[in-house]
């Protein structure tokens, strides 16, 4: 298993114990809201998901707080996905 999937299911595991200025990265994503890829970034230009920070070329990271916020208001209906 390569050390980023490690890593991924790992903070996945512990997302409830992240505090909300940490970072996930796109794996963790996927598997948080169960959608492929495509999915997650069309939600995120629709503004249900928060837009991703880069780090550089090739890294994007999400805050833990920010991904909390919109996990609930999709729960509790608040985002509107129709945007």
């Amino acid at each position: 298993m390569s050390r980023l999937k490690e890593v991924s299911q790992t903070s996945l595991v512990n997302f409830d114990e992240l505090p909300n200025s940490a970072n996930v990265r796109l794996p963790v994503m996927l598997s948080l809201y169960a959608c492929s890829r495509a999915t997650l970034y069309r939600l995120i230009k629709k503004e249900v998901i928060p837009q991703p920070r880069r780090l550089g070329d090739r890294a994007s990271v999400w805050q833990v707080g920010e991904v909390r916020q919109s996990l609930w208001n999709l729960q509790n209906g608040a985002a509107n996905p129709s945007k």
